[in-house]
């Protein structure tokens, strides 16, 4: 199960990269130069909302029931660093990622005009991406050498 698991989890982080890239694009462009906010803006919020629900549910049961990166018995946990970050600091930056991507989605639904649409998706999706890429274990930072880009 948690090989599944993990292979699920790293699949959909890339699903989601490119779904909140192309949100924050798209959300940019209609932003900056008045554009209506579509049914496909719409779609395409929903869809990354749906990728990175579906991101959290994955990690949740790889941190919680599987995972032997993360260690709680160990008193000095949190001096070691790549524990440190499995254990809190990436599950912490990616609640609050996942947090601002349903606020961006409900505020920018419930906003008056379509720029207004466009500027809330923007900005809480673009705020969400930054920390997104700050919590992946990017594999060129010392901490994950020789952890892979893909899982198989």
């Amino acid at each position: 199960m948690y090989k599944t698991l993990q292979f699920l989890h790293s699949w959909d982080r890339w699903i989601l990269l490119v779904l909140l890239l192309v949100v924050i694009y798209r959300s940019a462009i209609g932003w900056r130069t008045p554009k209506p906010f579509l049914a496909k803006d719409n779609k395409m919020s929903l869809f990354l909302m749906i990728a990175t629900d579906l991101q959290l549910v994955f990690g949740l049961m790889l941190y919680l029931m599987y995972s032997p990166m993360v260690d709680w018995s160990n008193p000095d946990m949190m001096k070691i660093s790549s524990t440190r970050f499995w254990t809190v600091e990436h599950l912490t930056m990616m609640l609050l990622a996942v947090v601002l991507i349903h606020i961006g989605r409900s505020k920018s639904k419930k906003a008056a005009t379509d720029e207004m649409k466009h500027k809330r998706l923007f900005i809480f999706n673009f705020i969400a991406l930054l920390l997104v890429l700050a919590s992946i274990p990017w594999p060129c930072l010392e901490n994950f050498k020789g952890f892979p880009w893909f899982r198989f």
